[in-house]
């Protein structure tokens, strides 16, 4: 059992004294809370009894903990809650109300209790902070992968001789949504803390997608009735170029000559300024001109595809590493951890912690550094880590109240929670 100062410490930062009740599940609500807890605010996440489905969704450690859970909610607290009982959301409700002008908000991916509704909460306290994320506009139900079906993007993602559609492995849409959902409460604290009213925010994982898909223009494309010019292009970058390139020992390359100095540079370290001067006098186009480079993208690459393929990978770095090219070489994630881990050692992003059921590993610190600072990585809570001290001293139930609601079943303490004696 852990004693109390054996638990991570409280995190400091410039959210430090903001309090969150997080209900959620999955990525885009848990990396809202995430990245506030990161930032110092205290952000408990409640969870069923029994923890949330997905504490035990892949990757999974060797005993079968989740190592996805743990990635997205480290640093909060635990409290396991039966939400089905109405004496469980009455005890989240007044959670959530309690703790005068550090508390009042909630982050949830659920409308489905009244009693946490934004107009029950509001009753009760009315500078309430209530932000929710939907699947749809409409409130309607979806993930990441459904969403991304109706986007257009994995109708152009993929090989230019692959004709079925391919989602993203990356949840983009989860993690933007995510953010869109921490700039929303942050938004809401700022405005109260000005004007003393609370907000009802709301984000939907398909607006995000959507509003992607405007704000690069893919959709008034598409009105404008060029969508053919949008087709799968395998690794070409859309607009501009650049491709991956294989060098001679096999090894792969991500390159990107963003701009006309980019561009002369590649052409420079390749030798290949001669041949594409006479290339683009053959063809009448000026190849310092990114959509002339894109359209001929082809013919481009093919040449400097014959270059990469001169030399290996050391040599290919060595003349890469003399140029300002956006380049980068394709890494498996056993490469990043390869050498015991010796790059993410070495990266300021990242942190050594002994997380419960998995054991110490290397773990992201927040990416966002406030003054030279980043949030550093902490351990995630087991199921129920802190429902005693929660309840007790943050809600301020009587032991008795607890010990009844717990024979209950109505709540659950873990032997992890540092208000607990070890004996």
């Amino acid at each position: 059992m852990l004693l109390k100062d054996q638990l991570a410490p409280p995190a400091s930062g410039p959210l430090s004294g903001v309090r969150i009740i997080e209900l959620s599940s999955f990525v885009a609500t848990p990396l809202c809370g995430l990245t506030l807890a990161q930032l110092g605010a205290d952000v408990i996440r409640v969870e069923p009894i029994n923890g949330a489905p997905d504490r035990t969704r892949w990757p999974v450690s060797a005993n079968g903990t989740s190592l996805y859970w743990n990635g997205l909610n480290p640093g909060k607290r635990a409290i396991a809650i039966d939400i089905s009982d109405p004496r469980g959301r009455h005890l989240i409700a007044d959670l959530i109300v309690s703790g005068g002008d550090a508390g009042g908000i909630l982050v949830s991916n659920t409308d489905r209790w009244p009693e946490l509704s934004y107009d029950s909460l509001r009753a009760r306290r009315s500078d309430i902070i209530h932000v929710t994320l939907s699947g749809t506009d409409s409130g309607g139900i979806a993930v990441d992968y459904t969403v991304q079906a109706g986007t257009g993007f994995p109708l152009i993602t993929g090989p230019t001789d692959h004709s079925a559609p391919v989602n993203n492995v990356v949840p983009a849409w989860d993690f933007a949504a995510g953010l869109y959902l921490a700039t929303g409460l942050l938004s809401a604290e700022l405005r109260r803390r000005t004007t003393g009213l609370g907000s009802e925010v709301r984000v939907a994982l398909e607006d995000v997608a959507l509003a992607s898909a405007g704000q690069l223009g893919y959709l008034a494309e598409a009105q404008l009735g060029r969508v053919s010019e949008r087709t799968r292009d395998g690794n070409y970058m859309y607009g501009g170029f650049g491709r991956d390139f294989t060098a001679a020992d096999g090894e792969r390359f991500m390159l990107v000559a963003l701009t006309s100095r980019h561009w002369s540079e590649l052409l420079q370290m390749t030798g290949l300024a001669e041949t594409v001067n006479v290339l683009a006098k053959a063809l009448g186009v000026d190849f310092d001109d990114e959509g002339d480079r894109y359209r001929h993208r082809q013919v481009l690459a093919s040449l400097v595809a014959e270059w990469f393929a001169r030399y290996d990978g050391e040599a290919v770095r060595t003349a890469l590493s003399n140029t300002r090219l956006l380049w980068s070489p394709y890494r498996s994630f056993t490469d990043l951890a390869a050498d015991d881990a010796q790059m993410l050692r070495e990266h300021s992003l990242f942190g050594s912690v002994d997380q419960p059921g998995v054991g110490t590993i290397l773990a992201p610190n927040s990416p966002i550094v406030f003054n030279g600072q980043r949030g550093a990585a902490r351990p995630a809570p087991v199921i129920g880590q802190d429902t005693h001290a929660v309840l007790t001293e943050t809600l301020g139930l009587s032991e008795n109240r607890l010990d009844e609601l717990t024979s209950l079943g109505v709540v659950h303490a873990s032997a992890h929670d540092g208000a607990v004696a070890c004996p």
